[in-house]
Parts: C-alpha cells; sequence; structure tokens
C-alpha cells in the first residue's frame, strides 16, 4: 500500500516537473559573470565574498551541473570536506580532519548537519538525499559561536527549495551502466495570493560494488525513496513562514566487506569462487537465524518536520524562529569477517528522536552595527543496539590454525567443524597451555560449542540543553569591521549501557579454564562438557554464571545508566579588512568546545558493573586567516584560508573487546592551507579549482605522530565547464579530476601496538589507502529554448581502483575487511522544464 501511494506521489511529480529548471543564458558580449551567492554563513544574509569565514557554497545550477546528488560529491568541490560513504545510513563526515563521529547514542558530533535550519545531530541520521535544492553552505573552523556544541569544525547547512508563488514544474530522469536510476520531480503550485504548496520527489536505485558469488544480484545496491511537501505562507510583505515535511525510505544488499585473507568459496564444498580482490565478487551471508534470520542488508527511515518563520516588525529588526523534530529508525546487517564460512555475523540497529527550538533576533541599529542575538533549547533521546552471531566451532579452528590464515584457499565447512576435529582440536590447545584434557571431556565439550553463539550490547543517549549566544559586526571604520561572538551552553545528560547473552559461551569458559589451578581447571572442563551446558540456568548445583566470548552481560541484560551536567562558553573575535572594493582580508580567533562524555564499557565479568568514564570536554583553539576577491567584470571569484587548531582532550575511540569506546587522546595540533577558485574568462567557459594542503597528528598519548584518519595531507580538485554552439542549441562538456593523497582509516593508523583489545591479532593489515584520482565527465545538449537538457555522462571514468575502508569489524577476529569504491559507470540522463 506505501509503495502505490509513493508511486502516485512520483507520477503526479513527473506530470508537472519542477520549477526553476529552465537555464538562464550568458551575455554574449562581456565575461560571463560568477555571481556572488547570498549566505547565511554568519546567521545573517550576506555575499558569499565579504562572509569573513571559510565557506563553500553551491547554488542549485551549479550543484546539478557538477551533478552533486549526494553528500560524497560535495567533497571533489569543497576544501577540508571528506565524506566516507560505505552506505546512506553508515556515512562519516569529516571536517579538517575531524569527524561526526560514529553510531553510538552516549556521543556528540563535532560536524553539525542543518536542514533548513534543524541541526541533525546523530551520525546514522545526518546524511540524506539532496535534491530540489536552494543552495548548499559548508562552513569550516569552529562553528560553536553561532551553531552550537556539534559544529565544533565545522558546519554543513542544506536549504532546500521552498514553495513559490509561480506555477511550474519539471522532471529528471537518469539510468547508468551499472543499474542505477534516478527520477526527480517536482510541482509548484499558489494556493491564493498568500499561499503556495510544493512537492518534490526523488527515486534513486544505487548500482552494487560487488557481485554475489552465493546468490546473485550484488553487494551495496539500494533503493532509497524520498518526499518533501512544502506550505509556504506570505500573508503580509514582512512575515513569512515556512512548513516542511520531509520523508525518507531506504533499503539495499549488504555491504561488500571483502576479506583478502580468504578466497571467496562455496562454504559446502570449500570450491574457489572468485579471488582476493577488493573490488571482485565476494560470498558472503547472514549467520543462520540471525536476527530472526534476516539476510544482509540494510532499512532505514527519516522523517522530518521543520516549521520556519521569519517577521520583519521594523526596518532594523527581524525575528525567527525554528522549530523542528527529527526522528530515525536505521537497522543494517553485516557480514563482517569478509568470507564464506559464517564465522561472525554483526548488526547496528540504531534509532533516535529530536526537538529543537530556536529563536533569533537580527538587529541592525547603525549602518555599522550588525547584531544576531539567539535562544536554543534541544533535547534527543538514541539508542544503537550491537548484536553479534558467533560460530564459536569456527573461531576454534581460527585460533588453533585449523581455519589457516597463510592458506587463502579455504575447506568444506565440515573440515572445521566436525565434532571430532573440534574435540581434537581442544585437546590441542590443552596441551599446549600444559593442561591434560580427557577425549571423552574433549568430545563433551566440543558437541555443546554452538554455531550461533549471539551476544549483543547496546548504547543509550538522552540529553537536554539550552544555549544563549550573541554576535555582534561593527564597522570601525569604512574598511576595517570588528565582530565578536559568545555562546553559553548547558546540558544534562544521561548516558546508559545493556549487555546480554543469549547462551552461555561454551569456547570463552574453556578458554578461561586453561588459567586456573588444576582442580578448578578440571571442575570446570566438567561442567563444560554436560549436555545442554551452553543453556543450561545457572543454580546451586551448576553454579556457571552466564559469560559471552566478546561482551559480558550486565545483570539481567538491564541497562545501567549514569548522569552528568555539562556547561561551557564558546566564542569567536573576527577582524575584517578590504583591501579594495574587490578584495578582502580576514583574521580570526575561535574557540570551540564538545562536551564532556559518559562513556560506558561492558562489565569485565557476567552480571558485573558497568564502568562509566568521564572524558574531559574536547577543546579547540582555532586561529585562521583569509582573503577573498570577487571581481564580477572579469568572472572571477576566489578564496583562500590559511588556519591552525589546537586540541585539548581530543575524543577518539578505542577498542575495547567487541565495543569501542571514546578516550582521551590527550593533545593533537592541525594546521592547512585552503583555496578555491572560480574563474569564466569568456561566455563558453568557466574553470573552478579546489585545493588543500594540510598537516593534522596527534602530539602525545599513544596516538603521538599518527595521522588524523580520513585526512590526506593533500588534496586537488580542477573541473569546467566548455559551451560550444551548435545548430538549434549548444553543448556543454564538463570534466572534473578530483585527486586525493593517502590517508588512513582509523586514529590508531593501523599500528599492531595500539590494537591491544583485538580477539585475534591481525597477520596482514593495510589500513591506509595510497593517493588516487577520480574524474568525472559529462557532455550535455540544451536547445535554444532551453526547457530541456539531455546529458551522457561517466564517473570514475578512468576506472580508478580505491577502497573507503579498511578493517571493520573483522579485525577484532584477525579477519581485517575491505570496502570497494564505486567502479566506472556510463549514463543518460534527461532535465525537463514544464
Amino acid at each position: 500500500m506505501r509503495h502505490r501511494a509513493l508511486a502516485a506521489v512520483l507520477t503526479i511529480g513527473a506530470a508537472a516537473g519542477p520549477a526553476g529548471f529552465a537555464w538562464a543564458e550568458p551575455a554574449a558580449e562581456e565575461p560571463q559573470r560568477v555571481d556572488d551567492i547570498v549566505v547565511t554563513a554568519q546567521r545573517r544574509a550576506e555575499a558569499l565574498s565579504e562572509a569573513p569565514v571559510a565557506v563553500t557554497a553551491v547554488d542549485a545550477a551549479e550543484a546539478r551541473t557538477l551533478r552533486l546528488f549526494r553528500f560524497s560529491d560535495l567533497a571533489a568541490v569543497t576544501p577540508g570536506l571528506t565524506v566516507q560513504s560505505k552506505s546512506p545510513s553508515d556515512s562519516v563526515i569529516v571536517l579538517r580532519g575531524v569527524s561526526n563521529g560514529d553510531g553510538s547514542a552516549y556521543q556528540e558530533p563535532r560536524v553539525s548537519v542543518f536542514q533548513d535550519g534543524a541541526p541533525l545531530s546523530r551520525a546514522r541520521a545526518a546524511v540524506f538525499e539532496l535534491f530540489d535544492l536552494e543552495r548548499i553552505e559548508v562552513l569550516r573552523g569552529p562553528q560553536t559561536t553561532l551553531f552550537g556544541r556539534h559544529a565544533l569544525t565545522g558546519a554543513v547547512n542544506v536549504i532546500q527549495h521552498k514553495a513559490d508563488p509561480e506555477p511550474g514544474g519539471g522532471f529528471a530522469i537518469e539510468a547508468g551502466s551499472r543499474g542505477q536510476r534516478l527520477f526527480d520531480g517536482v510541482v509548484n503550485a499558489p494556493l491564493g495570493d498568500a499561499l503556495a504548496v510544493r512537492l518534490a520527489v526523488r527515486r534513486r536505485e544505487d548500482a552494487g560494488r560487488n557481485s554475489d558469488l552465493l546468490g546473485g544480484g550484488r553487494f551495496g545496491e539500494g533503493r532509497t525513496d524520498a518526499a518533501r511537501l512544502t506550505l509556504t505562507a506570505r500573508p503580509t510583505p514582512a512575515f513569512r513562514s515556512d512548513l516542511i515535511l520531509n520523508l525518507e525510505r531506504e533499503t539495499g544488499t549488504g555491504q561488500a566487506f571483502k576479506s583478502r585473507t580468504f578466497r571467496p568459496a562455496d562454504p559446502a564444498t570449500g570450491e574457489p569462487l572468485g579471488d582476493l580482490s577488493s573490488w571482485s565478487g565476494a560470498a558472503l551471508a547472514a549467520g543462520d537465524g540471525f536476527e530472526g534470520g534476516r539476510p544482509l542488508g540494510r532499512e532505514r527511515r527519516l522523517d522530518g518536520l521543520v516549521w520556519l518563520n521569519r517577521w520583519r516588525i521594523h526596518p532594523d529588526l527581524e525575528l525567527s524562529a525554528v522549530t523542528a523534530g527529527r526522528r530515525f529508525e536505521s537497522l543494517e546487517i553485516l557480514d563482517f569477517d569478509g568470507f564464506a564460512l559464517p564465522l561472525l555475523t554483526v548488526g547496528d540497529d540504531a534509532s533516535g528522536e529530536q526537538w529543537s527550538q530556536e529563536l533569533r533576533a537580527n538587529w541592525t541599529p547603525h549602518p555599522a552595527l550588525d547584531a544576531v542575538f539567539g535562544l536554543s533549547a534541544q533535547a534527543d533521546r538514541g539508542r544503537q543496539r550491537i548484536p553479534l552471531q558467533i560460530d564459536e566451532r569456527l573461531v576454534l579452528a581460527l585460533l588453533t590454525g585449523r581455519l589457516d590464515r597463510t592458506d587463502p584457499d579455504l575447506r568444506p565447512q565440515d573440515a572445521y567443524t566436525a565434532p571430532a576435529v573440534q574435540a581434537a582440536l581442544l585437546r590441542g590447545v590443552a596441551q599446549a597451555r600444559g593442561a591434560t584434557l580427557a577425549p571423552a571431556l574433549a568430545e563433551g565439550i566440543a558437541a555443546n560449542l554452538r554455531g550461533d553463539h549471539r551476544e549483543a550490547y547496546a548504547d543509550f543517549g538522552k540529553s537536554r540543553g539550552i544555549d544563549v549566544y550573541g554576535d555582534v559586526a561593527w564597522r570601525l571604520t569604512p574598511r576595517l569591521q570588528a565582530t565578536a561572538g559568545l555562546r553559553y551552553g548547558w546540558m544534562d545528560k544521561v548516558s546508559g549501557l545493556s549487555a546480554e547473552v543469549e547462551s552461555r559461551s561454551v569456547l570463552a569458559g574453556f578458554l578461561g579454564a586453561l588459567g586456573q589451578p588444576a582442580a578448578q581447571r578440571n571442575a570446570l572442563f566438567a561442567a563444560l562438557a554436560a549436555p545442554g551446558a551452553a543453556t543450561r540456568p545457572p543454580s546451586a548445583t551448576y553454579p556457571l554464571p552466564r559469560f559471552g566470548l566478546r561482551a559480558q552481560p550486565t545483570a539481567g541484560g538491564a541497562t545501567a545508566y549514569a548522569a552528568l551536567d555539562d556547561e561551557g562558553l564558546a566564542g569567536r573575535l573576527v577582524l575584517k579588512y578590504d583591501l579594495t572594493d574587490a578584495v578582502m582580508t580576514y583574521a580570526s580567533y575561535g574557540r570551540g568546545r564538545r562536551p564532556r562524555v559518559l562513556s560506558p564499557e561492558t562489565p569485565a565479568r557476567p552480571e558485573g558493573p558497568v564502568v562509566f568514564s568521564t572524558v574531559s570536554a574536547e577543546t579547540i583553539d582555532a586561529v585562521e586567516i583569509g582573503a577573498k576577491a570577487a571581481a564580477p567584470r572579469y568572472g572571477l571569484r576566489m578564496e583562500t584560508a590559511l588556519y591552525r587548531y589546537v586540541y585539548r582532550n581530543f575524543q577518539t575511540l578505542q577498542q575495547q573487546g567487541a565495543q569501542y569506546v571514546v578516550t582521551d587522546a590527550g593533545r593533537a595540533d592541525a594546521w592547512g592551507l585552503e583555496a578555491e577558485a572560480r574563474w569564466a574568462p569568456t561566455p563558453a567557459f568557466e574553470g573552478f579549482a579546489v585545493l588543500e594542503g594540510s598537516h593534522a597528528r596527534f602530539e602525545d598519548g599513544a596516538y603521538a605522530g599518527n595521522r588524523f584518519a580520513l585526512q590526506p595531507d593533500a588534496r586537488a580538485t580542477l573541473g569546467f565547464t566548455w559551451t560550444h554552439a551548435v545548430p538549434g542549441g549548444r553543448v556543454l562538456t564538463t570534466p572534473v579530476y578530483a585527486w586525493r593523497g593517502a590517508h588512513y582509516f582509523a586514529d590508531d593508523n593501523g599500528r599492531p601496538e595500539l590494537m591491544t583489545g583485538a580477539f585475534v591479532a591481525p597477520l596482514d593489515f593495510e589500513p591506509r589507502q595510497s593517493a588516487y584520482g577520480l574524474l568525472n565527465l559529462s557532455v550535455a545538449f540544451e536547445p535554444d529554448h532551453r526547457r530541456w537538457r539531455a546529458s551522457v555522462f561517466a564517473t570514475n571514468a578512468l576506472d580508478a581502483r580505491y577502497i573507503v575502508e579498511a578493517g571493520n569489524g573483522g579485525e577484532d577476529f584477525g579477519l581485517p575487511t575491505y570496502v570497494a569504491g564505486e567502479r566506472r559507470a556510463l549514463g543518460l540522463r534527461l532535465d525537463v522544464a514544464l
């Protein structure tokens, strides 16, 4: 029923189409203008070239020309921005080396994403579809003063197209060689003189990255359906109200966590099906019965409601209110070991709700004075549950070398899990530790090892907070302006954690027994060999607790909670000087603050206490100098920024068993140089360049000398659009080449001495992606009337091979996995304005 309703919406959108799909024709006599974009990076409307802050702005026309349809596409045109996207629900946004965090519910992000002024704080909900947009602003540097505690190193502000008083519409369709499909449709209609409605829809089908060698199809395939309904009221010239409803639904196949240790094979026969390449087919499957028999794959839903109100009560005073609610649910089932045998299956089940209210006043009491004052309140709650299913028999084979990581060819599964094989492996382990295990006991313990041992832990976060802020810009002279801002924030936060074990881990009991005195060891061996040892409840006659293999349960599986209050100040100082009418320079100091964290760890023993560690507030002191130039007459706009960051109490993730917990990595430093330029010397040519050099390192603690995760030392993007007149219209050719330097995927940089939490140490691990470049190309034809555009395109035209992640959860069992980047794809697109 829901799919039929959405299909009806798509049909309506296709029939009507989006307003604003027509393309403006450039002047013939003068150089093409590179227009200034009006941005709200400082919570006030101003030209991009006049804003004394490092910000990249992309309008709707540029986003369409450069094919910026996803968050990951933005990175190529934005210095300092990296978006790691294994799937839409498993994405990381990085600004100047620091990410928005993982999916845990108790962490606070460092990079804030805003959708029409509403903050989206949770990593599993921060990436959404980019369609029917007015513009996107990416702000780099500490933005805590104006955008709140989640904008420690920057903010991404997505401004969606609102309802327009003029009727219009259009649609776009796209198909690619690797199975990708896209449909966008928009209808805009006035409902009287003061009211208008706009409906925008998207259906996007993603091509898979690796073929499924066991079940057909491809891993990484997905379908996303999104719809947005906007109601805009303008009862008077001084008042405007926008009510925006966003809905998004996503389904997909599993991620291709490809092993480079074992070749893809038939699990029953061991017959090889593929090779060790990260870009070829994979043989993956979920463990039998995991999470009710769910297959590998993902499901996600996002719902958001935003109400924007603006009222100019006086020529010098405008009041704004942003009321927002947001909720999400996300579930992914993952084969973390990356090969055919069901050693480890993991789920990521996250959900959350968020409410926010902001009241803001923009006041200009004097031509030389511009002030912003605001009050915001926010409340959110979230939960992330990580279930694991482990085949204890395969883990024993891995520990003993029977499952040989130096031999990539697998045997049939029975060669590792047969009872006689398992009994022999148990006796060999005991003998190696100086213990004797009788054959009968070995057979009994082997019979109790489970192929579907299940554990789960879940973290919980709940917070509420109030912020008060003010920011005042004062023009001291006609060329010199000073800006000062301050924000005070208070937050009440609760963190929680629970862990449960469905059945006792017989393997964990056996390994633990080997470290006991002989009498206790033999008694434990006998207890573990008793029939039904895995599921037998503890009692006076059978006093074995329910212990786990990687996570120990909390008492009764209940959630333990702890709370804290946090408050702090953030601020900024900016000096801006206009060298000429076309060139502006600025210098700024900013203090950002990420609140303290209550980081929970699963119990050290079965039903033991949850340990909560208070991790100090992370602070950043940032100094930045920059320059911007805008010369529309010569078709030029450019900006550059040089920054230096000093982090204290840097909050990073460290593996503790199967769980990753937040820890204090001490001090970290980063500096960088960024530059971007747009140049249109003739009506037929417009080019752009993005350059970045950075040096982000940990300065002390265990990570001293390490690079920040996902941050290369250099990046560069070059692109242009060349327009050539042909009979009946024009042809637009747009190549874009984005080069990225080498980078690591985790703060530990894959150093073995820092991977002490792993259950089995990796033998061979490549935690680094070397430098690579991606070439995208599109060629479009537009008729003279500009009512439609047809184009052909190629993404990753040179078919560069790269990975987007290394390690993953399989690293815990000495089986690091790799996720391949997208391969070359060719396609066709048609845009129509009606």
